[in-house]
């Protein structure tokens, strides 16, 4: 795992970005095309921002979604697919392709369907972030890291639901869904390159226990340590933590 420090989150997402950028266009220039996972999130903001700004040909890009709330609105504020289409998809050109995941569907044909398309195209850049529990997308602890399954149905604890109140994504708790679809582990490790963007000084304790603990599902970003090319952004505040900051 290679560490990046920097001053704050609009420097660290513009250093996430513009490697993002670089990854994506050297696996254009190899073999025609790129297949990109991104995640959601205010850790996304300014990674995001930058990545938009980039000189990429969008249509030789095909992008998944890491993870979204199952029985929300799309036009929910929360909604991830919302998220996607707001603050990515309408600021870019047309996409080869965007497989958005529907959380009103029924999840399991839902799962089936995205499974049986991220199979079909092996990813080459990984955006994602740590939530302040460690979660690696919504595999909370202890996060399963056997299945072999590429999405998830899951349960949200306690501490990720709060995580989503306190960002301002739902005015209470009751509001927070409980389950989700999520990739799995396993399929996000799957991934080329990892680009892991994690900002603020919530996620302090979560970023010291994914990169200095050992690696263990109830920590679930510690198996980042085990990718072989894995970039995790840090600002700051995020970094306090570490031993060696």
């Amino acid at each position: 795992m290679n560490i990046f420090i920097s001053k704050n989150p609009k420097e660290l997402g513009q250093a996430a970005g513009k490697e993002a950028a670089k990854l994506i266009n050297e696996a254009i220039s190899e073999k025609g095309s790129a297949n990109i996972i991104l995640a959601t999130g205010t850790s996304q903001f300014e990674t995001i921002n930058q990545l938009i700004k980039e000189d990429i040909d969008w249509s030789k890009v095909t992008m998944f979604h890491l993870d979204e709330y199952i029985d929300l609105s799309i036009s929910h504020p929360a909604s991830f697919r919302k998220y996607l289409k707001e603050r990515f998809l309408m600021h870019v050109p047309s996409l080869k392709a965007a497989y958005l995941i529907d959380g009103e569907s029924d999840p399991d044909v839902e799962r089936k369907k995205l499974g049986d398309l991220i199979s079909a195209h092996p990813i080459d850049v990984a955006l994602v972030g740590i939530g302040e529990n460690g979660h690696l997308a919504f595999n909370d602890p202890p996060a399963d890291f056997d299945t072999e399954e590429p999405y998830l149905a899951v349960n949200l604890d306690h501490q990720c639901r709060m995580q989503q109140l306190g960002e301002g994504w739902f005015k209470s708790l009751d509001e927070v869904p409980t389950s989700a679809i999520s990739m799995s582990v396993k399929q996000i490790c799957k991934s080329k390159h990892i680009i892991c963007s994690v900002p603020d000084a919530r996620k302090a304790q979560a970023v010291k226990d994914s990169v200095e603990q050992v690696v263990s599902n109830h920590y679930p970003a510690s198996i980042l340590q085990k990718h072989s090319a894995c970039s995790l952004y840090l600002d700051e505040a995020s970094a306090g933590l570490l031993a060696n900051s």
